[in-house]
């Protein structure tokens, strides 16, 4: 290596996140997360006692993000054009409302209302990462994302937990942890209000005000873009995958190994340690070390593995499981007042209690690692190569339009995914999404080029230069 290069490459090395201007953004969308992961684990099951179907559990799963996939342009723009703060504090407020209609719903299409309200409001998301963009430089915009990640992480350890604790305390209503999620969305919106600092200078507010806040032309466009078109596209398809996993896991280990509510939540408690893991620590040596490029294709590898191995989990109920136990705890929450004791006519299958052992939770648990490592490693990655190809003032529509395609996805994944699980078996969707991440995995090991996020003694001089 020449000295020129040392040159070159120490600097880059020693810049530091500047988690001082970072954490109060991280703090208000972990709180703001708490709400939504308290309810995630237990939404398929919820939907399971009023009698879904998994066709109709991957319709609720797709209303939430179809809404986001709306939203996030929208939230993108205006806070574009007039900050961050005001956007994220009114986005909240509707996540607060859609979290009390959910406690009081008595009916599905009330759990459909909520989480179509909570959707649209929670496109946010895309106005954080702005917020993040704003408050961090190319090399530490990847670690600085990856916190966003992260929140997401600690969220499913500690909702999932706060989950547990609620049904414990409520005998297994699964009403009960949507007004603890609302309370969680209060404490969200005063932090806000008190603590965040808008990061976006009014000088460089109105920048893209020509551009409309959101139209399918200027999604075309951003797609066509040379240099993120393509980003955005596997940002969209791998999400196709994993965003059946998100939604349906609950399903196919209610149905595989007999796992209740509280079981689940521990499951999302294990994946949200392996992502904190990732998107909090290894992230920003990672992405310094090998580059966004090799972070993507890394992650697309380890997907498609986890998505594999899920699928051929074995058929075995955890040692403690009860068929009679985990339908009655199904039947609770729709026994309203006045009502005759509900029959168990549950459209998912529940195991028999024969066979019952730990090699299957053994084998989902193991899955679960290159799932959650490679899940973790892609969205930071393709959101930060995203943001290294734009201007400063387009940051944060086209981050809005990456939520959107991630949302868009989101929508369609478990839509398909209820499809193939009620069509073909339980183990469809996860078998067709891994070797769907595996095409994708060949695709961008030929389109993604080394480029100039790549660490300096990994190209040539000359594209030094």
């Amino acid at each position: 290596m020449s000295d020129r290069t040392r040159t070159i490459s120490a600097p880059e090395k020693e810049e530091k996140l500047d988690f001082k201007k970072i954490f109060p953004i991280f703090l208000i969308v972990l709180i703001d997360l708490l709400g939504m992961t308290i309810i995630i684990p237990l939404m398929p099951l919820y939907a399971t006692s009023f009698g879904a179907t998994p066709l109709v559990i991957g319709l609720l799963g797709a209303t939430y993000p179809l809404m986001q996939f709306i939203g996030a342009p929208i939230l993108g723009r205006l806070s574009d054009r007039y900050g961050r703060k005001p956007v994220l504090v009114i986005s909240q407020i509707g996540t607060l409302i859609g979290f009390l209609i959910l406690g009081l719903a008595g009916s599905l299409w009330m759990i459909f209302l909520s989480r179509l309200i909570d959707g649209l409001s929670g496109a946010n998301i895309s106005t954080a990462q702005a917020a993040i963009s704003d408050s961090t430089t190319e090399k530490t915009r990847t670690q600085g994302l990856g916190l966003i990640g992260a929140a997401f992480g600690l969220g499913f350890i500690i909702g999932p937990l706060i989950a547990f604790l609620a049904l414990a305390l409520s005998g297994n209503d699964y009403r009960v942890p949507a007004f603890v999620a609302a309370v969680f969305s209060l404490i969200s919106i005063l932090l806000t209000w008190f603590l965040f600092d808008e990061t976006l200078p009014a000088n460089k507010r109105g920048q893209a005000q020509e551009k409309p806040a959101v139209s399918f032309g200027a999604m075309r466009q951003a797609l066509r873009h040379p240099a993120v078109g393509f980003l955005l596209a596997l940002m969209f398809a791998q999400q196709l995958a994993f965003g059946g996993l998100e939604q349906l896991l609950s399903l196919f280990t209610l149905n595989r190994l007999g796992l209740n509510a509280s079981g689940n939540a521990v499951i999302f408690v294990y994946i949200g340690i392996i992502v904190v893991a990732v998107q909090g620590g290894f992230i920003g040596p990672w992405s310094r070390k090998y580059g966004d490029r090799r972070l993507i294709t890394s992650g697309l590898a380890l997907l498609a593995a986890g998505l594999l191995l899920t699928a051929l989990t074995p058929p075995r109920p955890v040692p403690w499981y009860s068929q009679a136990a985990l339908a009655q705890e199904l039947s609770a929450t729709r026994q309203l007042p006045g009502e005759t004791p509900p029959t168990h006519d549950f459209a998912i299958d529940l195991p028999d209690e024969s066979d019952a052992g730990w090699l299957g939770l053994a084998w989902i648990l193991v899955a679960m690692i290159p799932a959650a490592i490679g899940g973790g490693m892609l969205h930071p990655s393709l959101n930060s190569l995203i943001t290294k190809n734009v201007g400063w003032a387009e940051v944060g529509g086209m981050l809005g339009i990456s939520a959107a395609c991630l949302s868009a996805a989101n929508a369609l994944a478990p839509v398909i995914g209820g499809l193939f699980f009620q069509a073909i078996g339980p183990a469809a969707p996860f078998l067709i999404g891994g070797l769907f991440v595996s095409l994708l995995y060949w695709l961008a090991l030929r389109r993604l080029q080394p480029s100039r996020d790549e660490p300096a003694r990994t190209l040539p001089r000359s594209a030094r230069e």
